[in-house]
Formats: C-alpha cells, sequence, structure tokens
C-alpha cells in the first residue's frame, strides 16, 4: 500500500481548506526515508507516509479532485476521538471501497487506521447528501453520531462553505440534519428516539407500555439492569448491575464485558452498549462497547441513548454533558419535538492518498 499525508494546522491563521491543498507528491522523501528526515530503520515498498506540519500552498488542482487510476484520496477526522476515513463519494451511489478493503483501511498497524471508513455521496428523496459507514469490522451500522459531525464538517470543506451551515443527509436510519456553528462545532438533529422494543430491537420482554426500561438481563452469570433505546442503531444503556446501581464505569474491564453484550441473544441485530456513571442529573459519564467497532473513544448515538435512558430511569433531566474518553458532548432531549439534539467538535487529523491495487486481494471497484 501507498500511501501520504499531511498533517492539518490546528493554527486559525494557517487553516487548511481542502480544496486548496497540493498533491501529496510535493512532500514525497526519497524511498526509505521518513518525511522528518530520520532514515527509516524498516523500509517498506508497500507503505510510505509523509507527514507535513507546514501547509501546502494555496494552488490548484485540489488534491480530492485528482482522479488518478486506482488512487483513493481521503481525509482523516476525528470526533473526540472516534476517528474516521472521509471519501469524496459524490460522484457515484457505490462506494468507492469494498468492506473488504475498508478491515484493510482501518487496521491499525498496516492501514491508515480509524473506527470506519465513510462516504460522501449524492443525496435522495430529496436530501442534500447520503453519508454510508462501513466498521472497521467491514459490516455497516445505520448511522454514527460522531461520523455525521465528521461528514459535515468534510461537506463544508468540500464546498468551500463559510459561517453557519444547515443540510440534510439521507443515512440507514433515516433523515439527519447537522448544522455547524460560527465556533465550528456542530449541532445534529439526531430525530425522535425509538423506544418500542421489537423496532430496537430486542427480544426482552416490553416492562413500560412497548419499552424495555431499567429490565433485568442476564450477562454471564451476572444480572444487570438495562434500558434498550434506538438511535437509528440499537443501543443497551446501562447504570450498573441489580446488586449495584452505582456504577464506577473506570473499573470496568469493557474488552470482556462488552462482546458479551453485543452478541447476547437478546439483541438479534447485535448491540451497541454503554455502561454510565451519574455525577449530577446534568451531568454523566460513559463508556462504550460499539457494535462492529468495539472500544471507542466517543459514542455520538450512544451519548444520545444514554441521556434518553437516564431520562426515563429517572436519573437525569433532558439537558445533560456526557463525558466520553474523548471529550464532552452536549445532549438535550427536547419536549417539545421530541428530537435528541447532540452538539459537539469535529476535527482534521490529516489528508492522504493510498493506491488500492496494493491492498493484499483488494483492487478499486
Amino acid at each position: 500500500m501507498a500511501a501520504s499525508s499531511s498533517l492539518a494546522s490546528t493554527s486559525s491563521t494557517r487553516r487548511i481548506h481542502l480544496r486548496q491543498l497540493l498533491p501529496a507528491r510535493s512532500f514525497r522523501p526519497a524511498s526509505g526515508t521518513l518525511a522528518c528526515g530520520f532514515p527509516n530503520p524498516n523500509p517498506s515498498p508497500r507503505l510510505r507516509l509523509i507527514m507535513a506540519v507546514q501547509a501546502p500552498e494555496r494552488t490548484s488542482p485540489s488534491f480530492l479532485d485528482r482522479k488518478e487510476s486506482r488512487v483513493l484520496h481521503f481525509v482523516k477526522y476525528h470526533g473526540l476521538g472516534n476517528d474516521f476515513i472521509l471519501v469524496d463519494n459524490r460522484d457515484s451511489s457505490e462506494p468507492r471501497v469494498s468492506p473488504e478493503q475498508a478491515v484493510k483501511l482501518c487496521d491499525r498497524n498496516f492501514g491508515v487506521g480509524a473506527d470506519g471508513v465513510i462516504f460522501a455521496m449524492p443525496g435522495v428523496n430529496g436530501t442534500d447528501y447520503t453519508m454510508r459507514i462501513f466498521n472497521s469490522d467491514g459490516s455497516e451500522p445505520e448511522m454514527c453520531g460522531n461520523g455525521v459531525r465528521c461528514f459535515a464538517r468534510f461537506i463544508s470543506e468540500l464546498e468551500n462553505l463559510q459561517g453557519k451551515q444547515r443540510f440534510t443527509i439521507h443515512t440507514g436510519a433515516g433523515l439527519i440534519v447537522p448544522e455547524i456553528q460560527d465556533d465550528g462545532k456542530v449541532t445534529v438533529d439526531m430525530g425522535e428516539p425509538i423506544l418500542k422494543s421489537a423496532d430496537v430491537p430486542t427480544r426482552l420482554p416490553p416492562n413500560k407500555d412497548q419499552s424495555v426500561v431499567k429490565s433485568d438481563i442476564d450477562v454471564d452469570g451476572i444480572t444487570w439492569k438495562v434500558t434498550c433505546v434506538s438511535m437509528g442503531n440499537p443501543h443497551c444503556v446501562t447504570f450498573g448491575t441489580k446488586d449495584d446501581q452505582n456504577l464506577q464505569v473506570d473499573q470496568l474491564k469493557l474488552a470482556e464485558i462488552g462482546p458479551k453484550f453485543e452478541n447476547h441473544e437478546m439483541f438479534p441485530a447485535r448491540t451497541n452498549t454503554e455502561f454510565v456513571q451519574v455525577f449530577s442529573p446534568s451531568h454523566l459519564k460513559m463508556r462504550v462497547w460499539e457494535r462492529g467497532a468495539g472500544a471507542t473513544l466517543a459514542c455520538g448515538t450512544g451519548a444520545c441513548a444514554v441521556v434518553v435512558a437516564a431520562v426515563l430511569e429517572g436519573r437525569a433531566g433532558g439537558t445533560c454533558t456526557v463525558d466520553l474518553p474523548g471529550g464532552p458532548l452536549e445532549i438535550e432531549w427536547r419536549e417539545k419535538d421530541n428530537h435528541v439534539y447532540m452538539t459537539g467538535p469535529a476535527e482534521v487529523v490529516f489528508f492522504g492518498e493510498l493506491e488500492l491495487k496494493k491492498l493484499t486481494g483488494a483492487s478499486c471497484m
């Protein structure tokens, strides 16, 4: 795999606009040499990673407008550490890479490294754009909260939009409407939470109207209390076990317990699982095990589901700060329209290009 990349400047006076980036070949060192000038102890014909702190001059052609055959141009973003490879796929309704290729791209040792690959595609049914995602395991989720914030920032750079912007996105979870704020953060109307047990989906029997709220589930011999919510994708939220409802999330062995929830027979589509600690009615802390991605630093739909579950269980009000390992999100479940709103950052990490044919057993679609 041949790769090149450039670090994004965080300085406001040297902000990189994606449509004005030079081809990464401007930064190529000699083979076997890293961009910083140090010799590469293990030069590889399959991987060259070039990172430049200096932003390239703003000259045509645009980095992302280059259309070399079998070369994928991408930009890596993160939302509170939940990181994604963003691909400009606006000229086609078919993803430029396959799920198998996405797995290789997301590999943190032999690929770019990410929690998923996101494609910006043409809108359908009157929407401005379509967003599709392949997880790091190759599965395709309905939607991703942190991913949609990154998607919004990506679109604003591609279209060279300035200031406060709002547009519509078609996703597997339905219509999503992000709004870029003046401070660069993104507020997303995540729509109404789905609480009917059959629609989450979960096989746990409903115990409050048609919903599963503070219900028992046996996981590896331990009874946990859970509330099930869908934000277009399934979530199982727990504040603790039957014997201890004061969960200390930092003490969890997440890699052990997370997969057992994800693949539990009570969740026919598997599930995302959020483990939550309550500091106050407006301040929560969570750790998440994501379906198809494992432990991540943040999960936007998960934070939304956590606030909905906390309200349903009488633990919190409708407006909360939710602390995740990657940082805080502001979540509001508005009574007037029953919609959940999420506000948080999305940042460029670097841009790059990949010769996908060099991926073992892979070729461009």
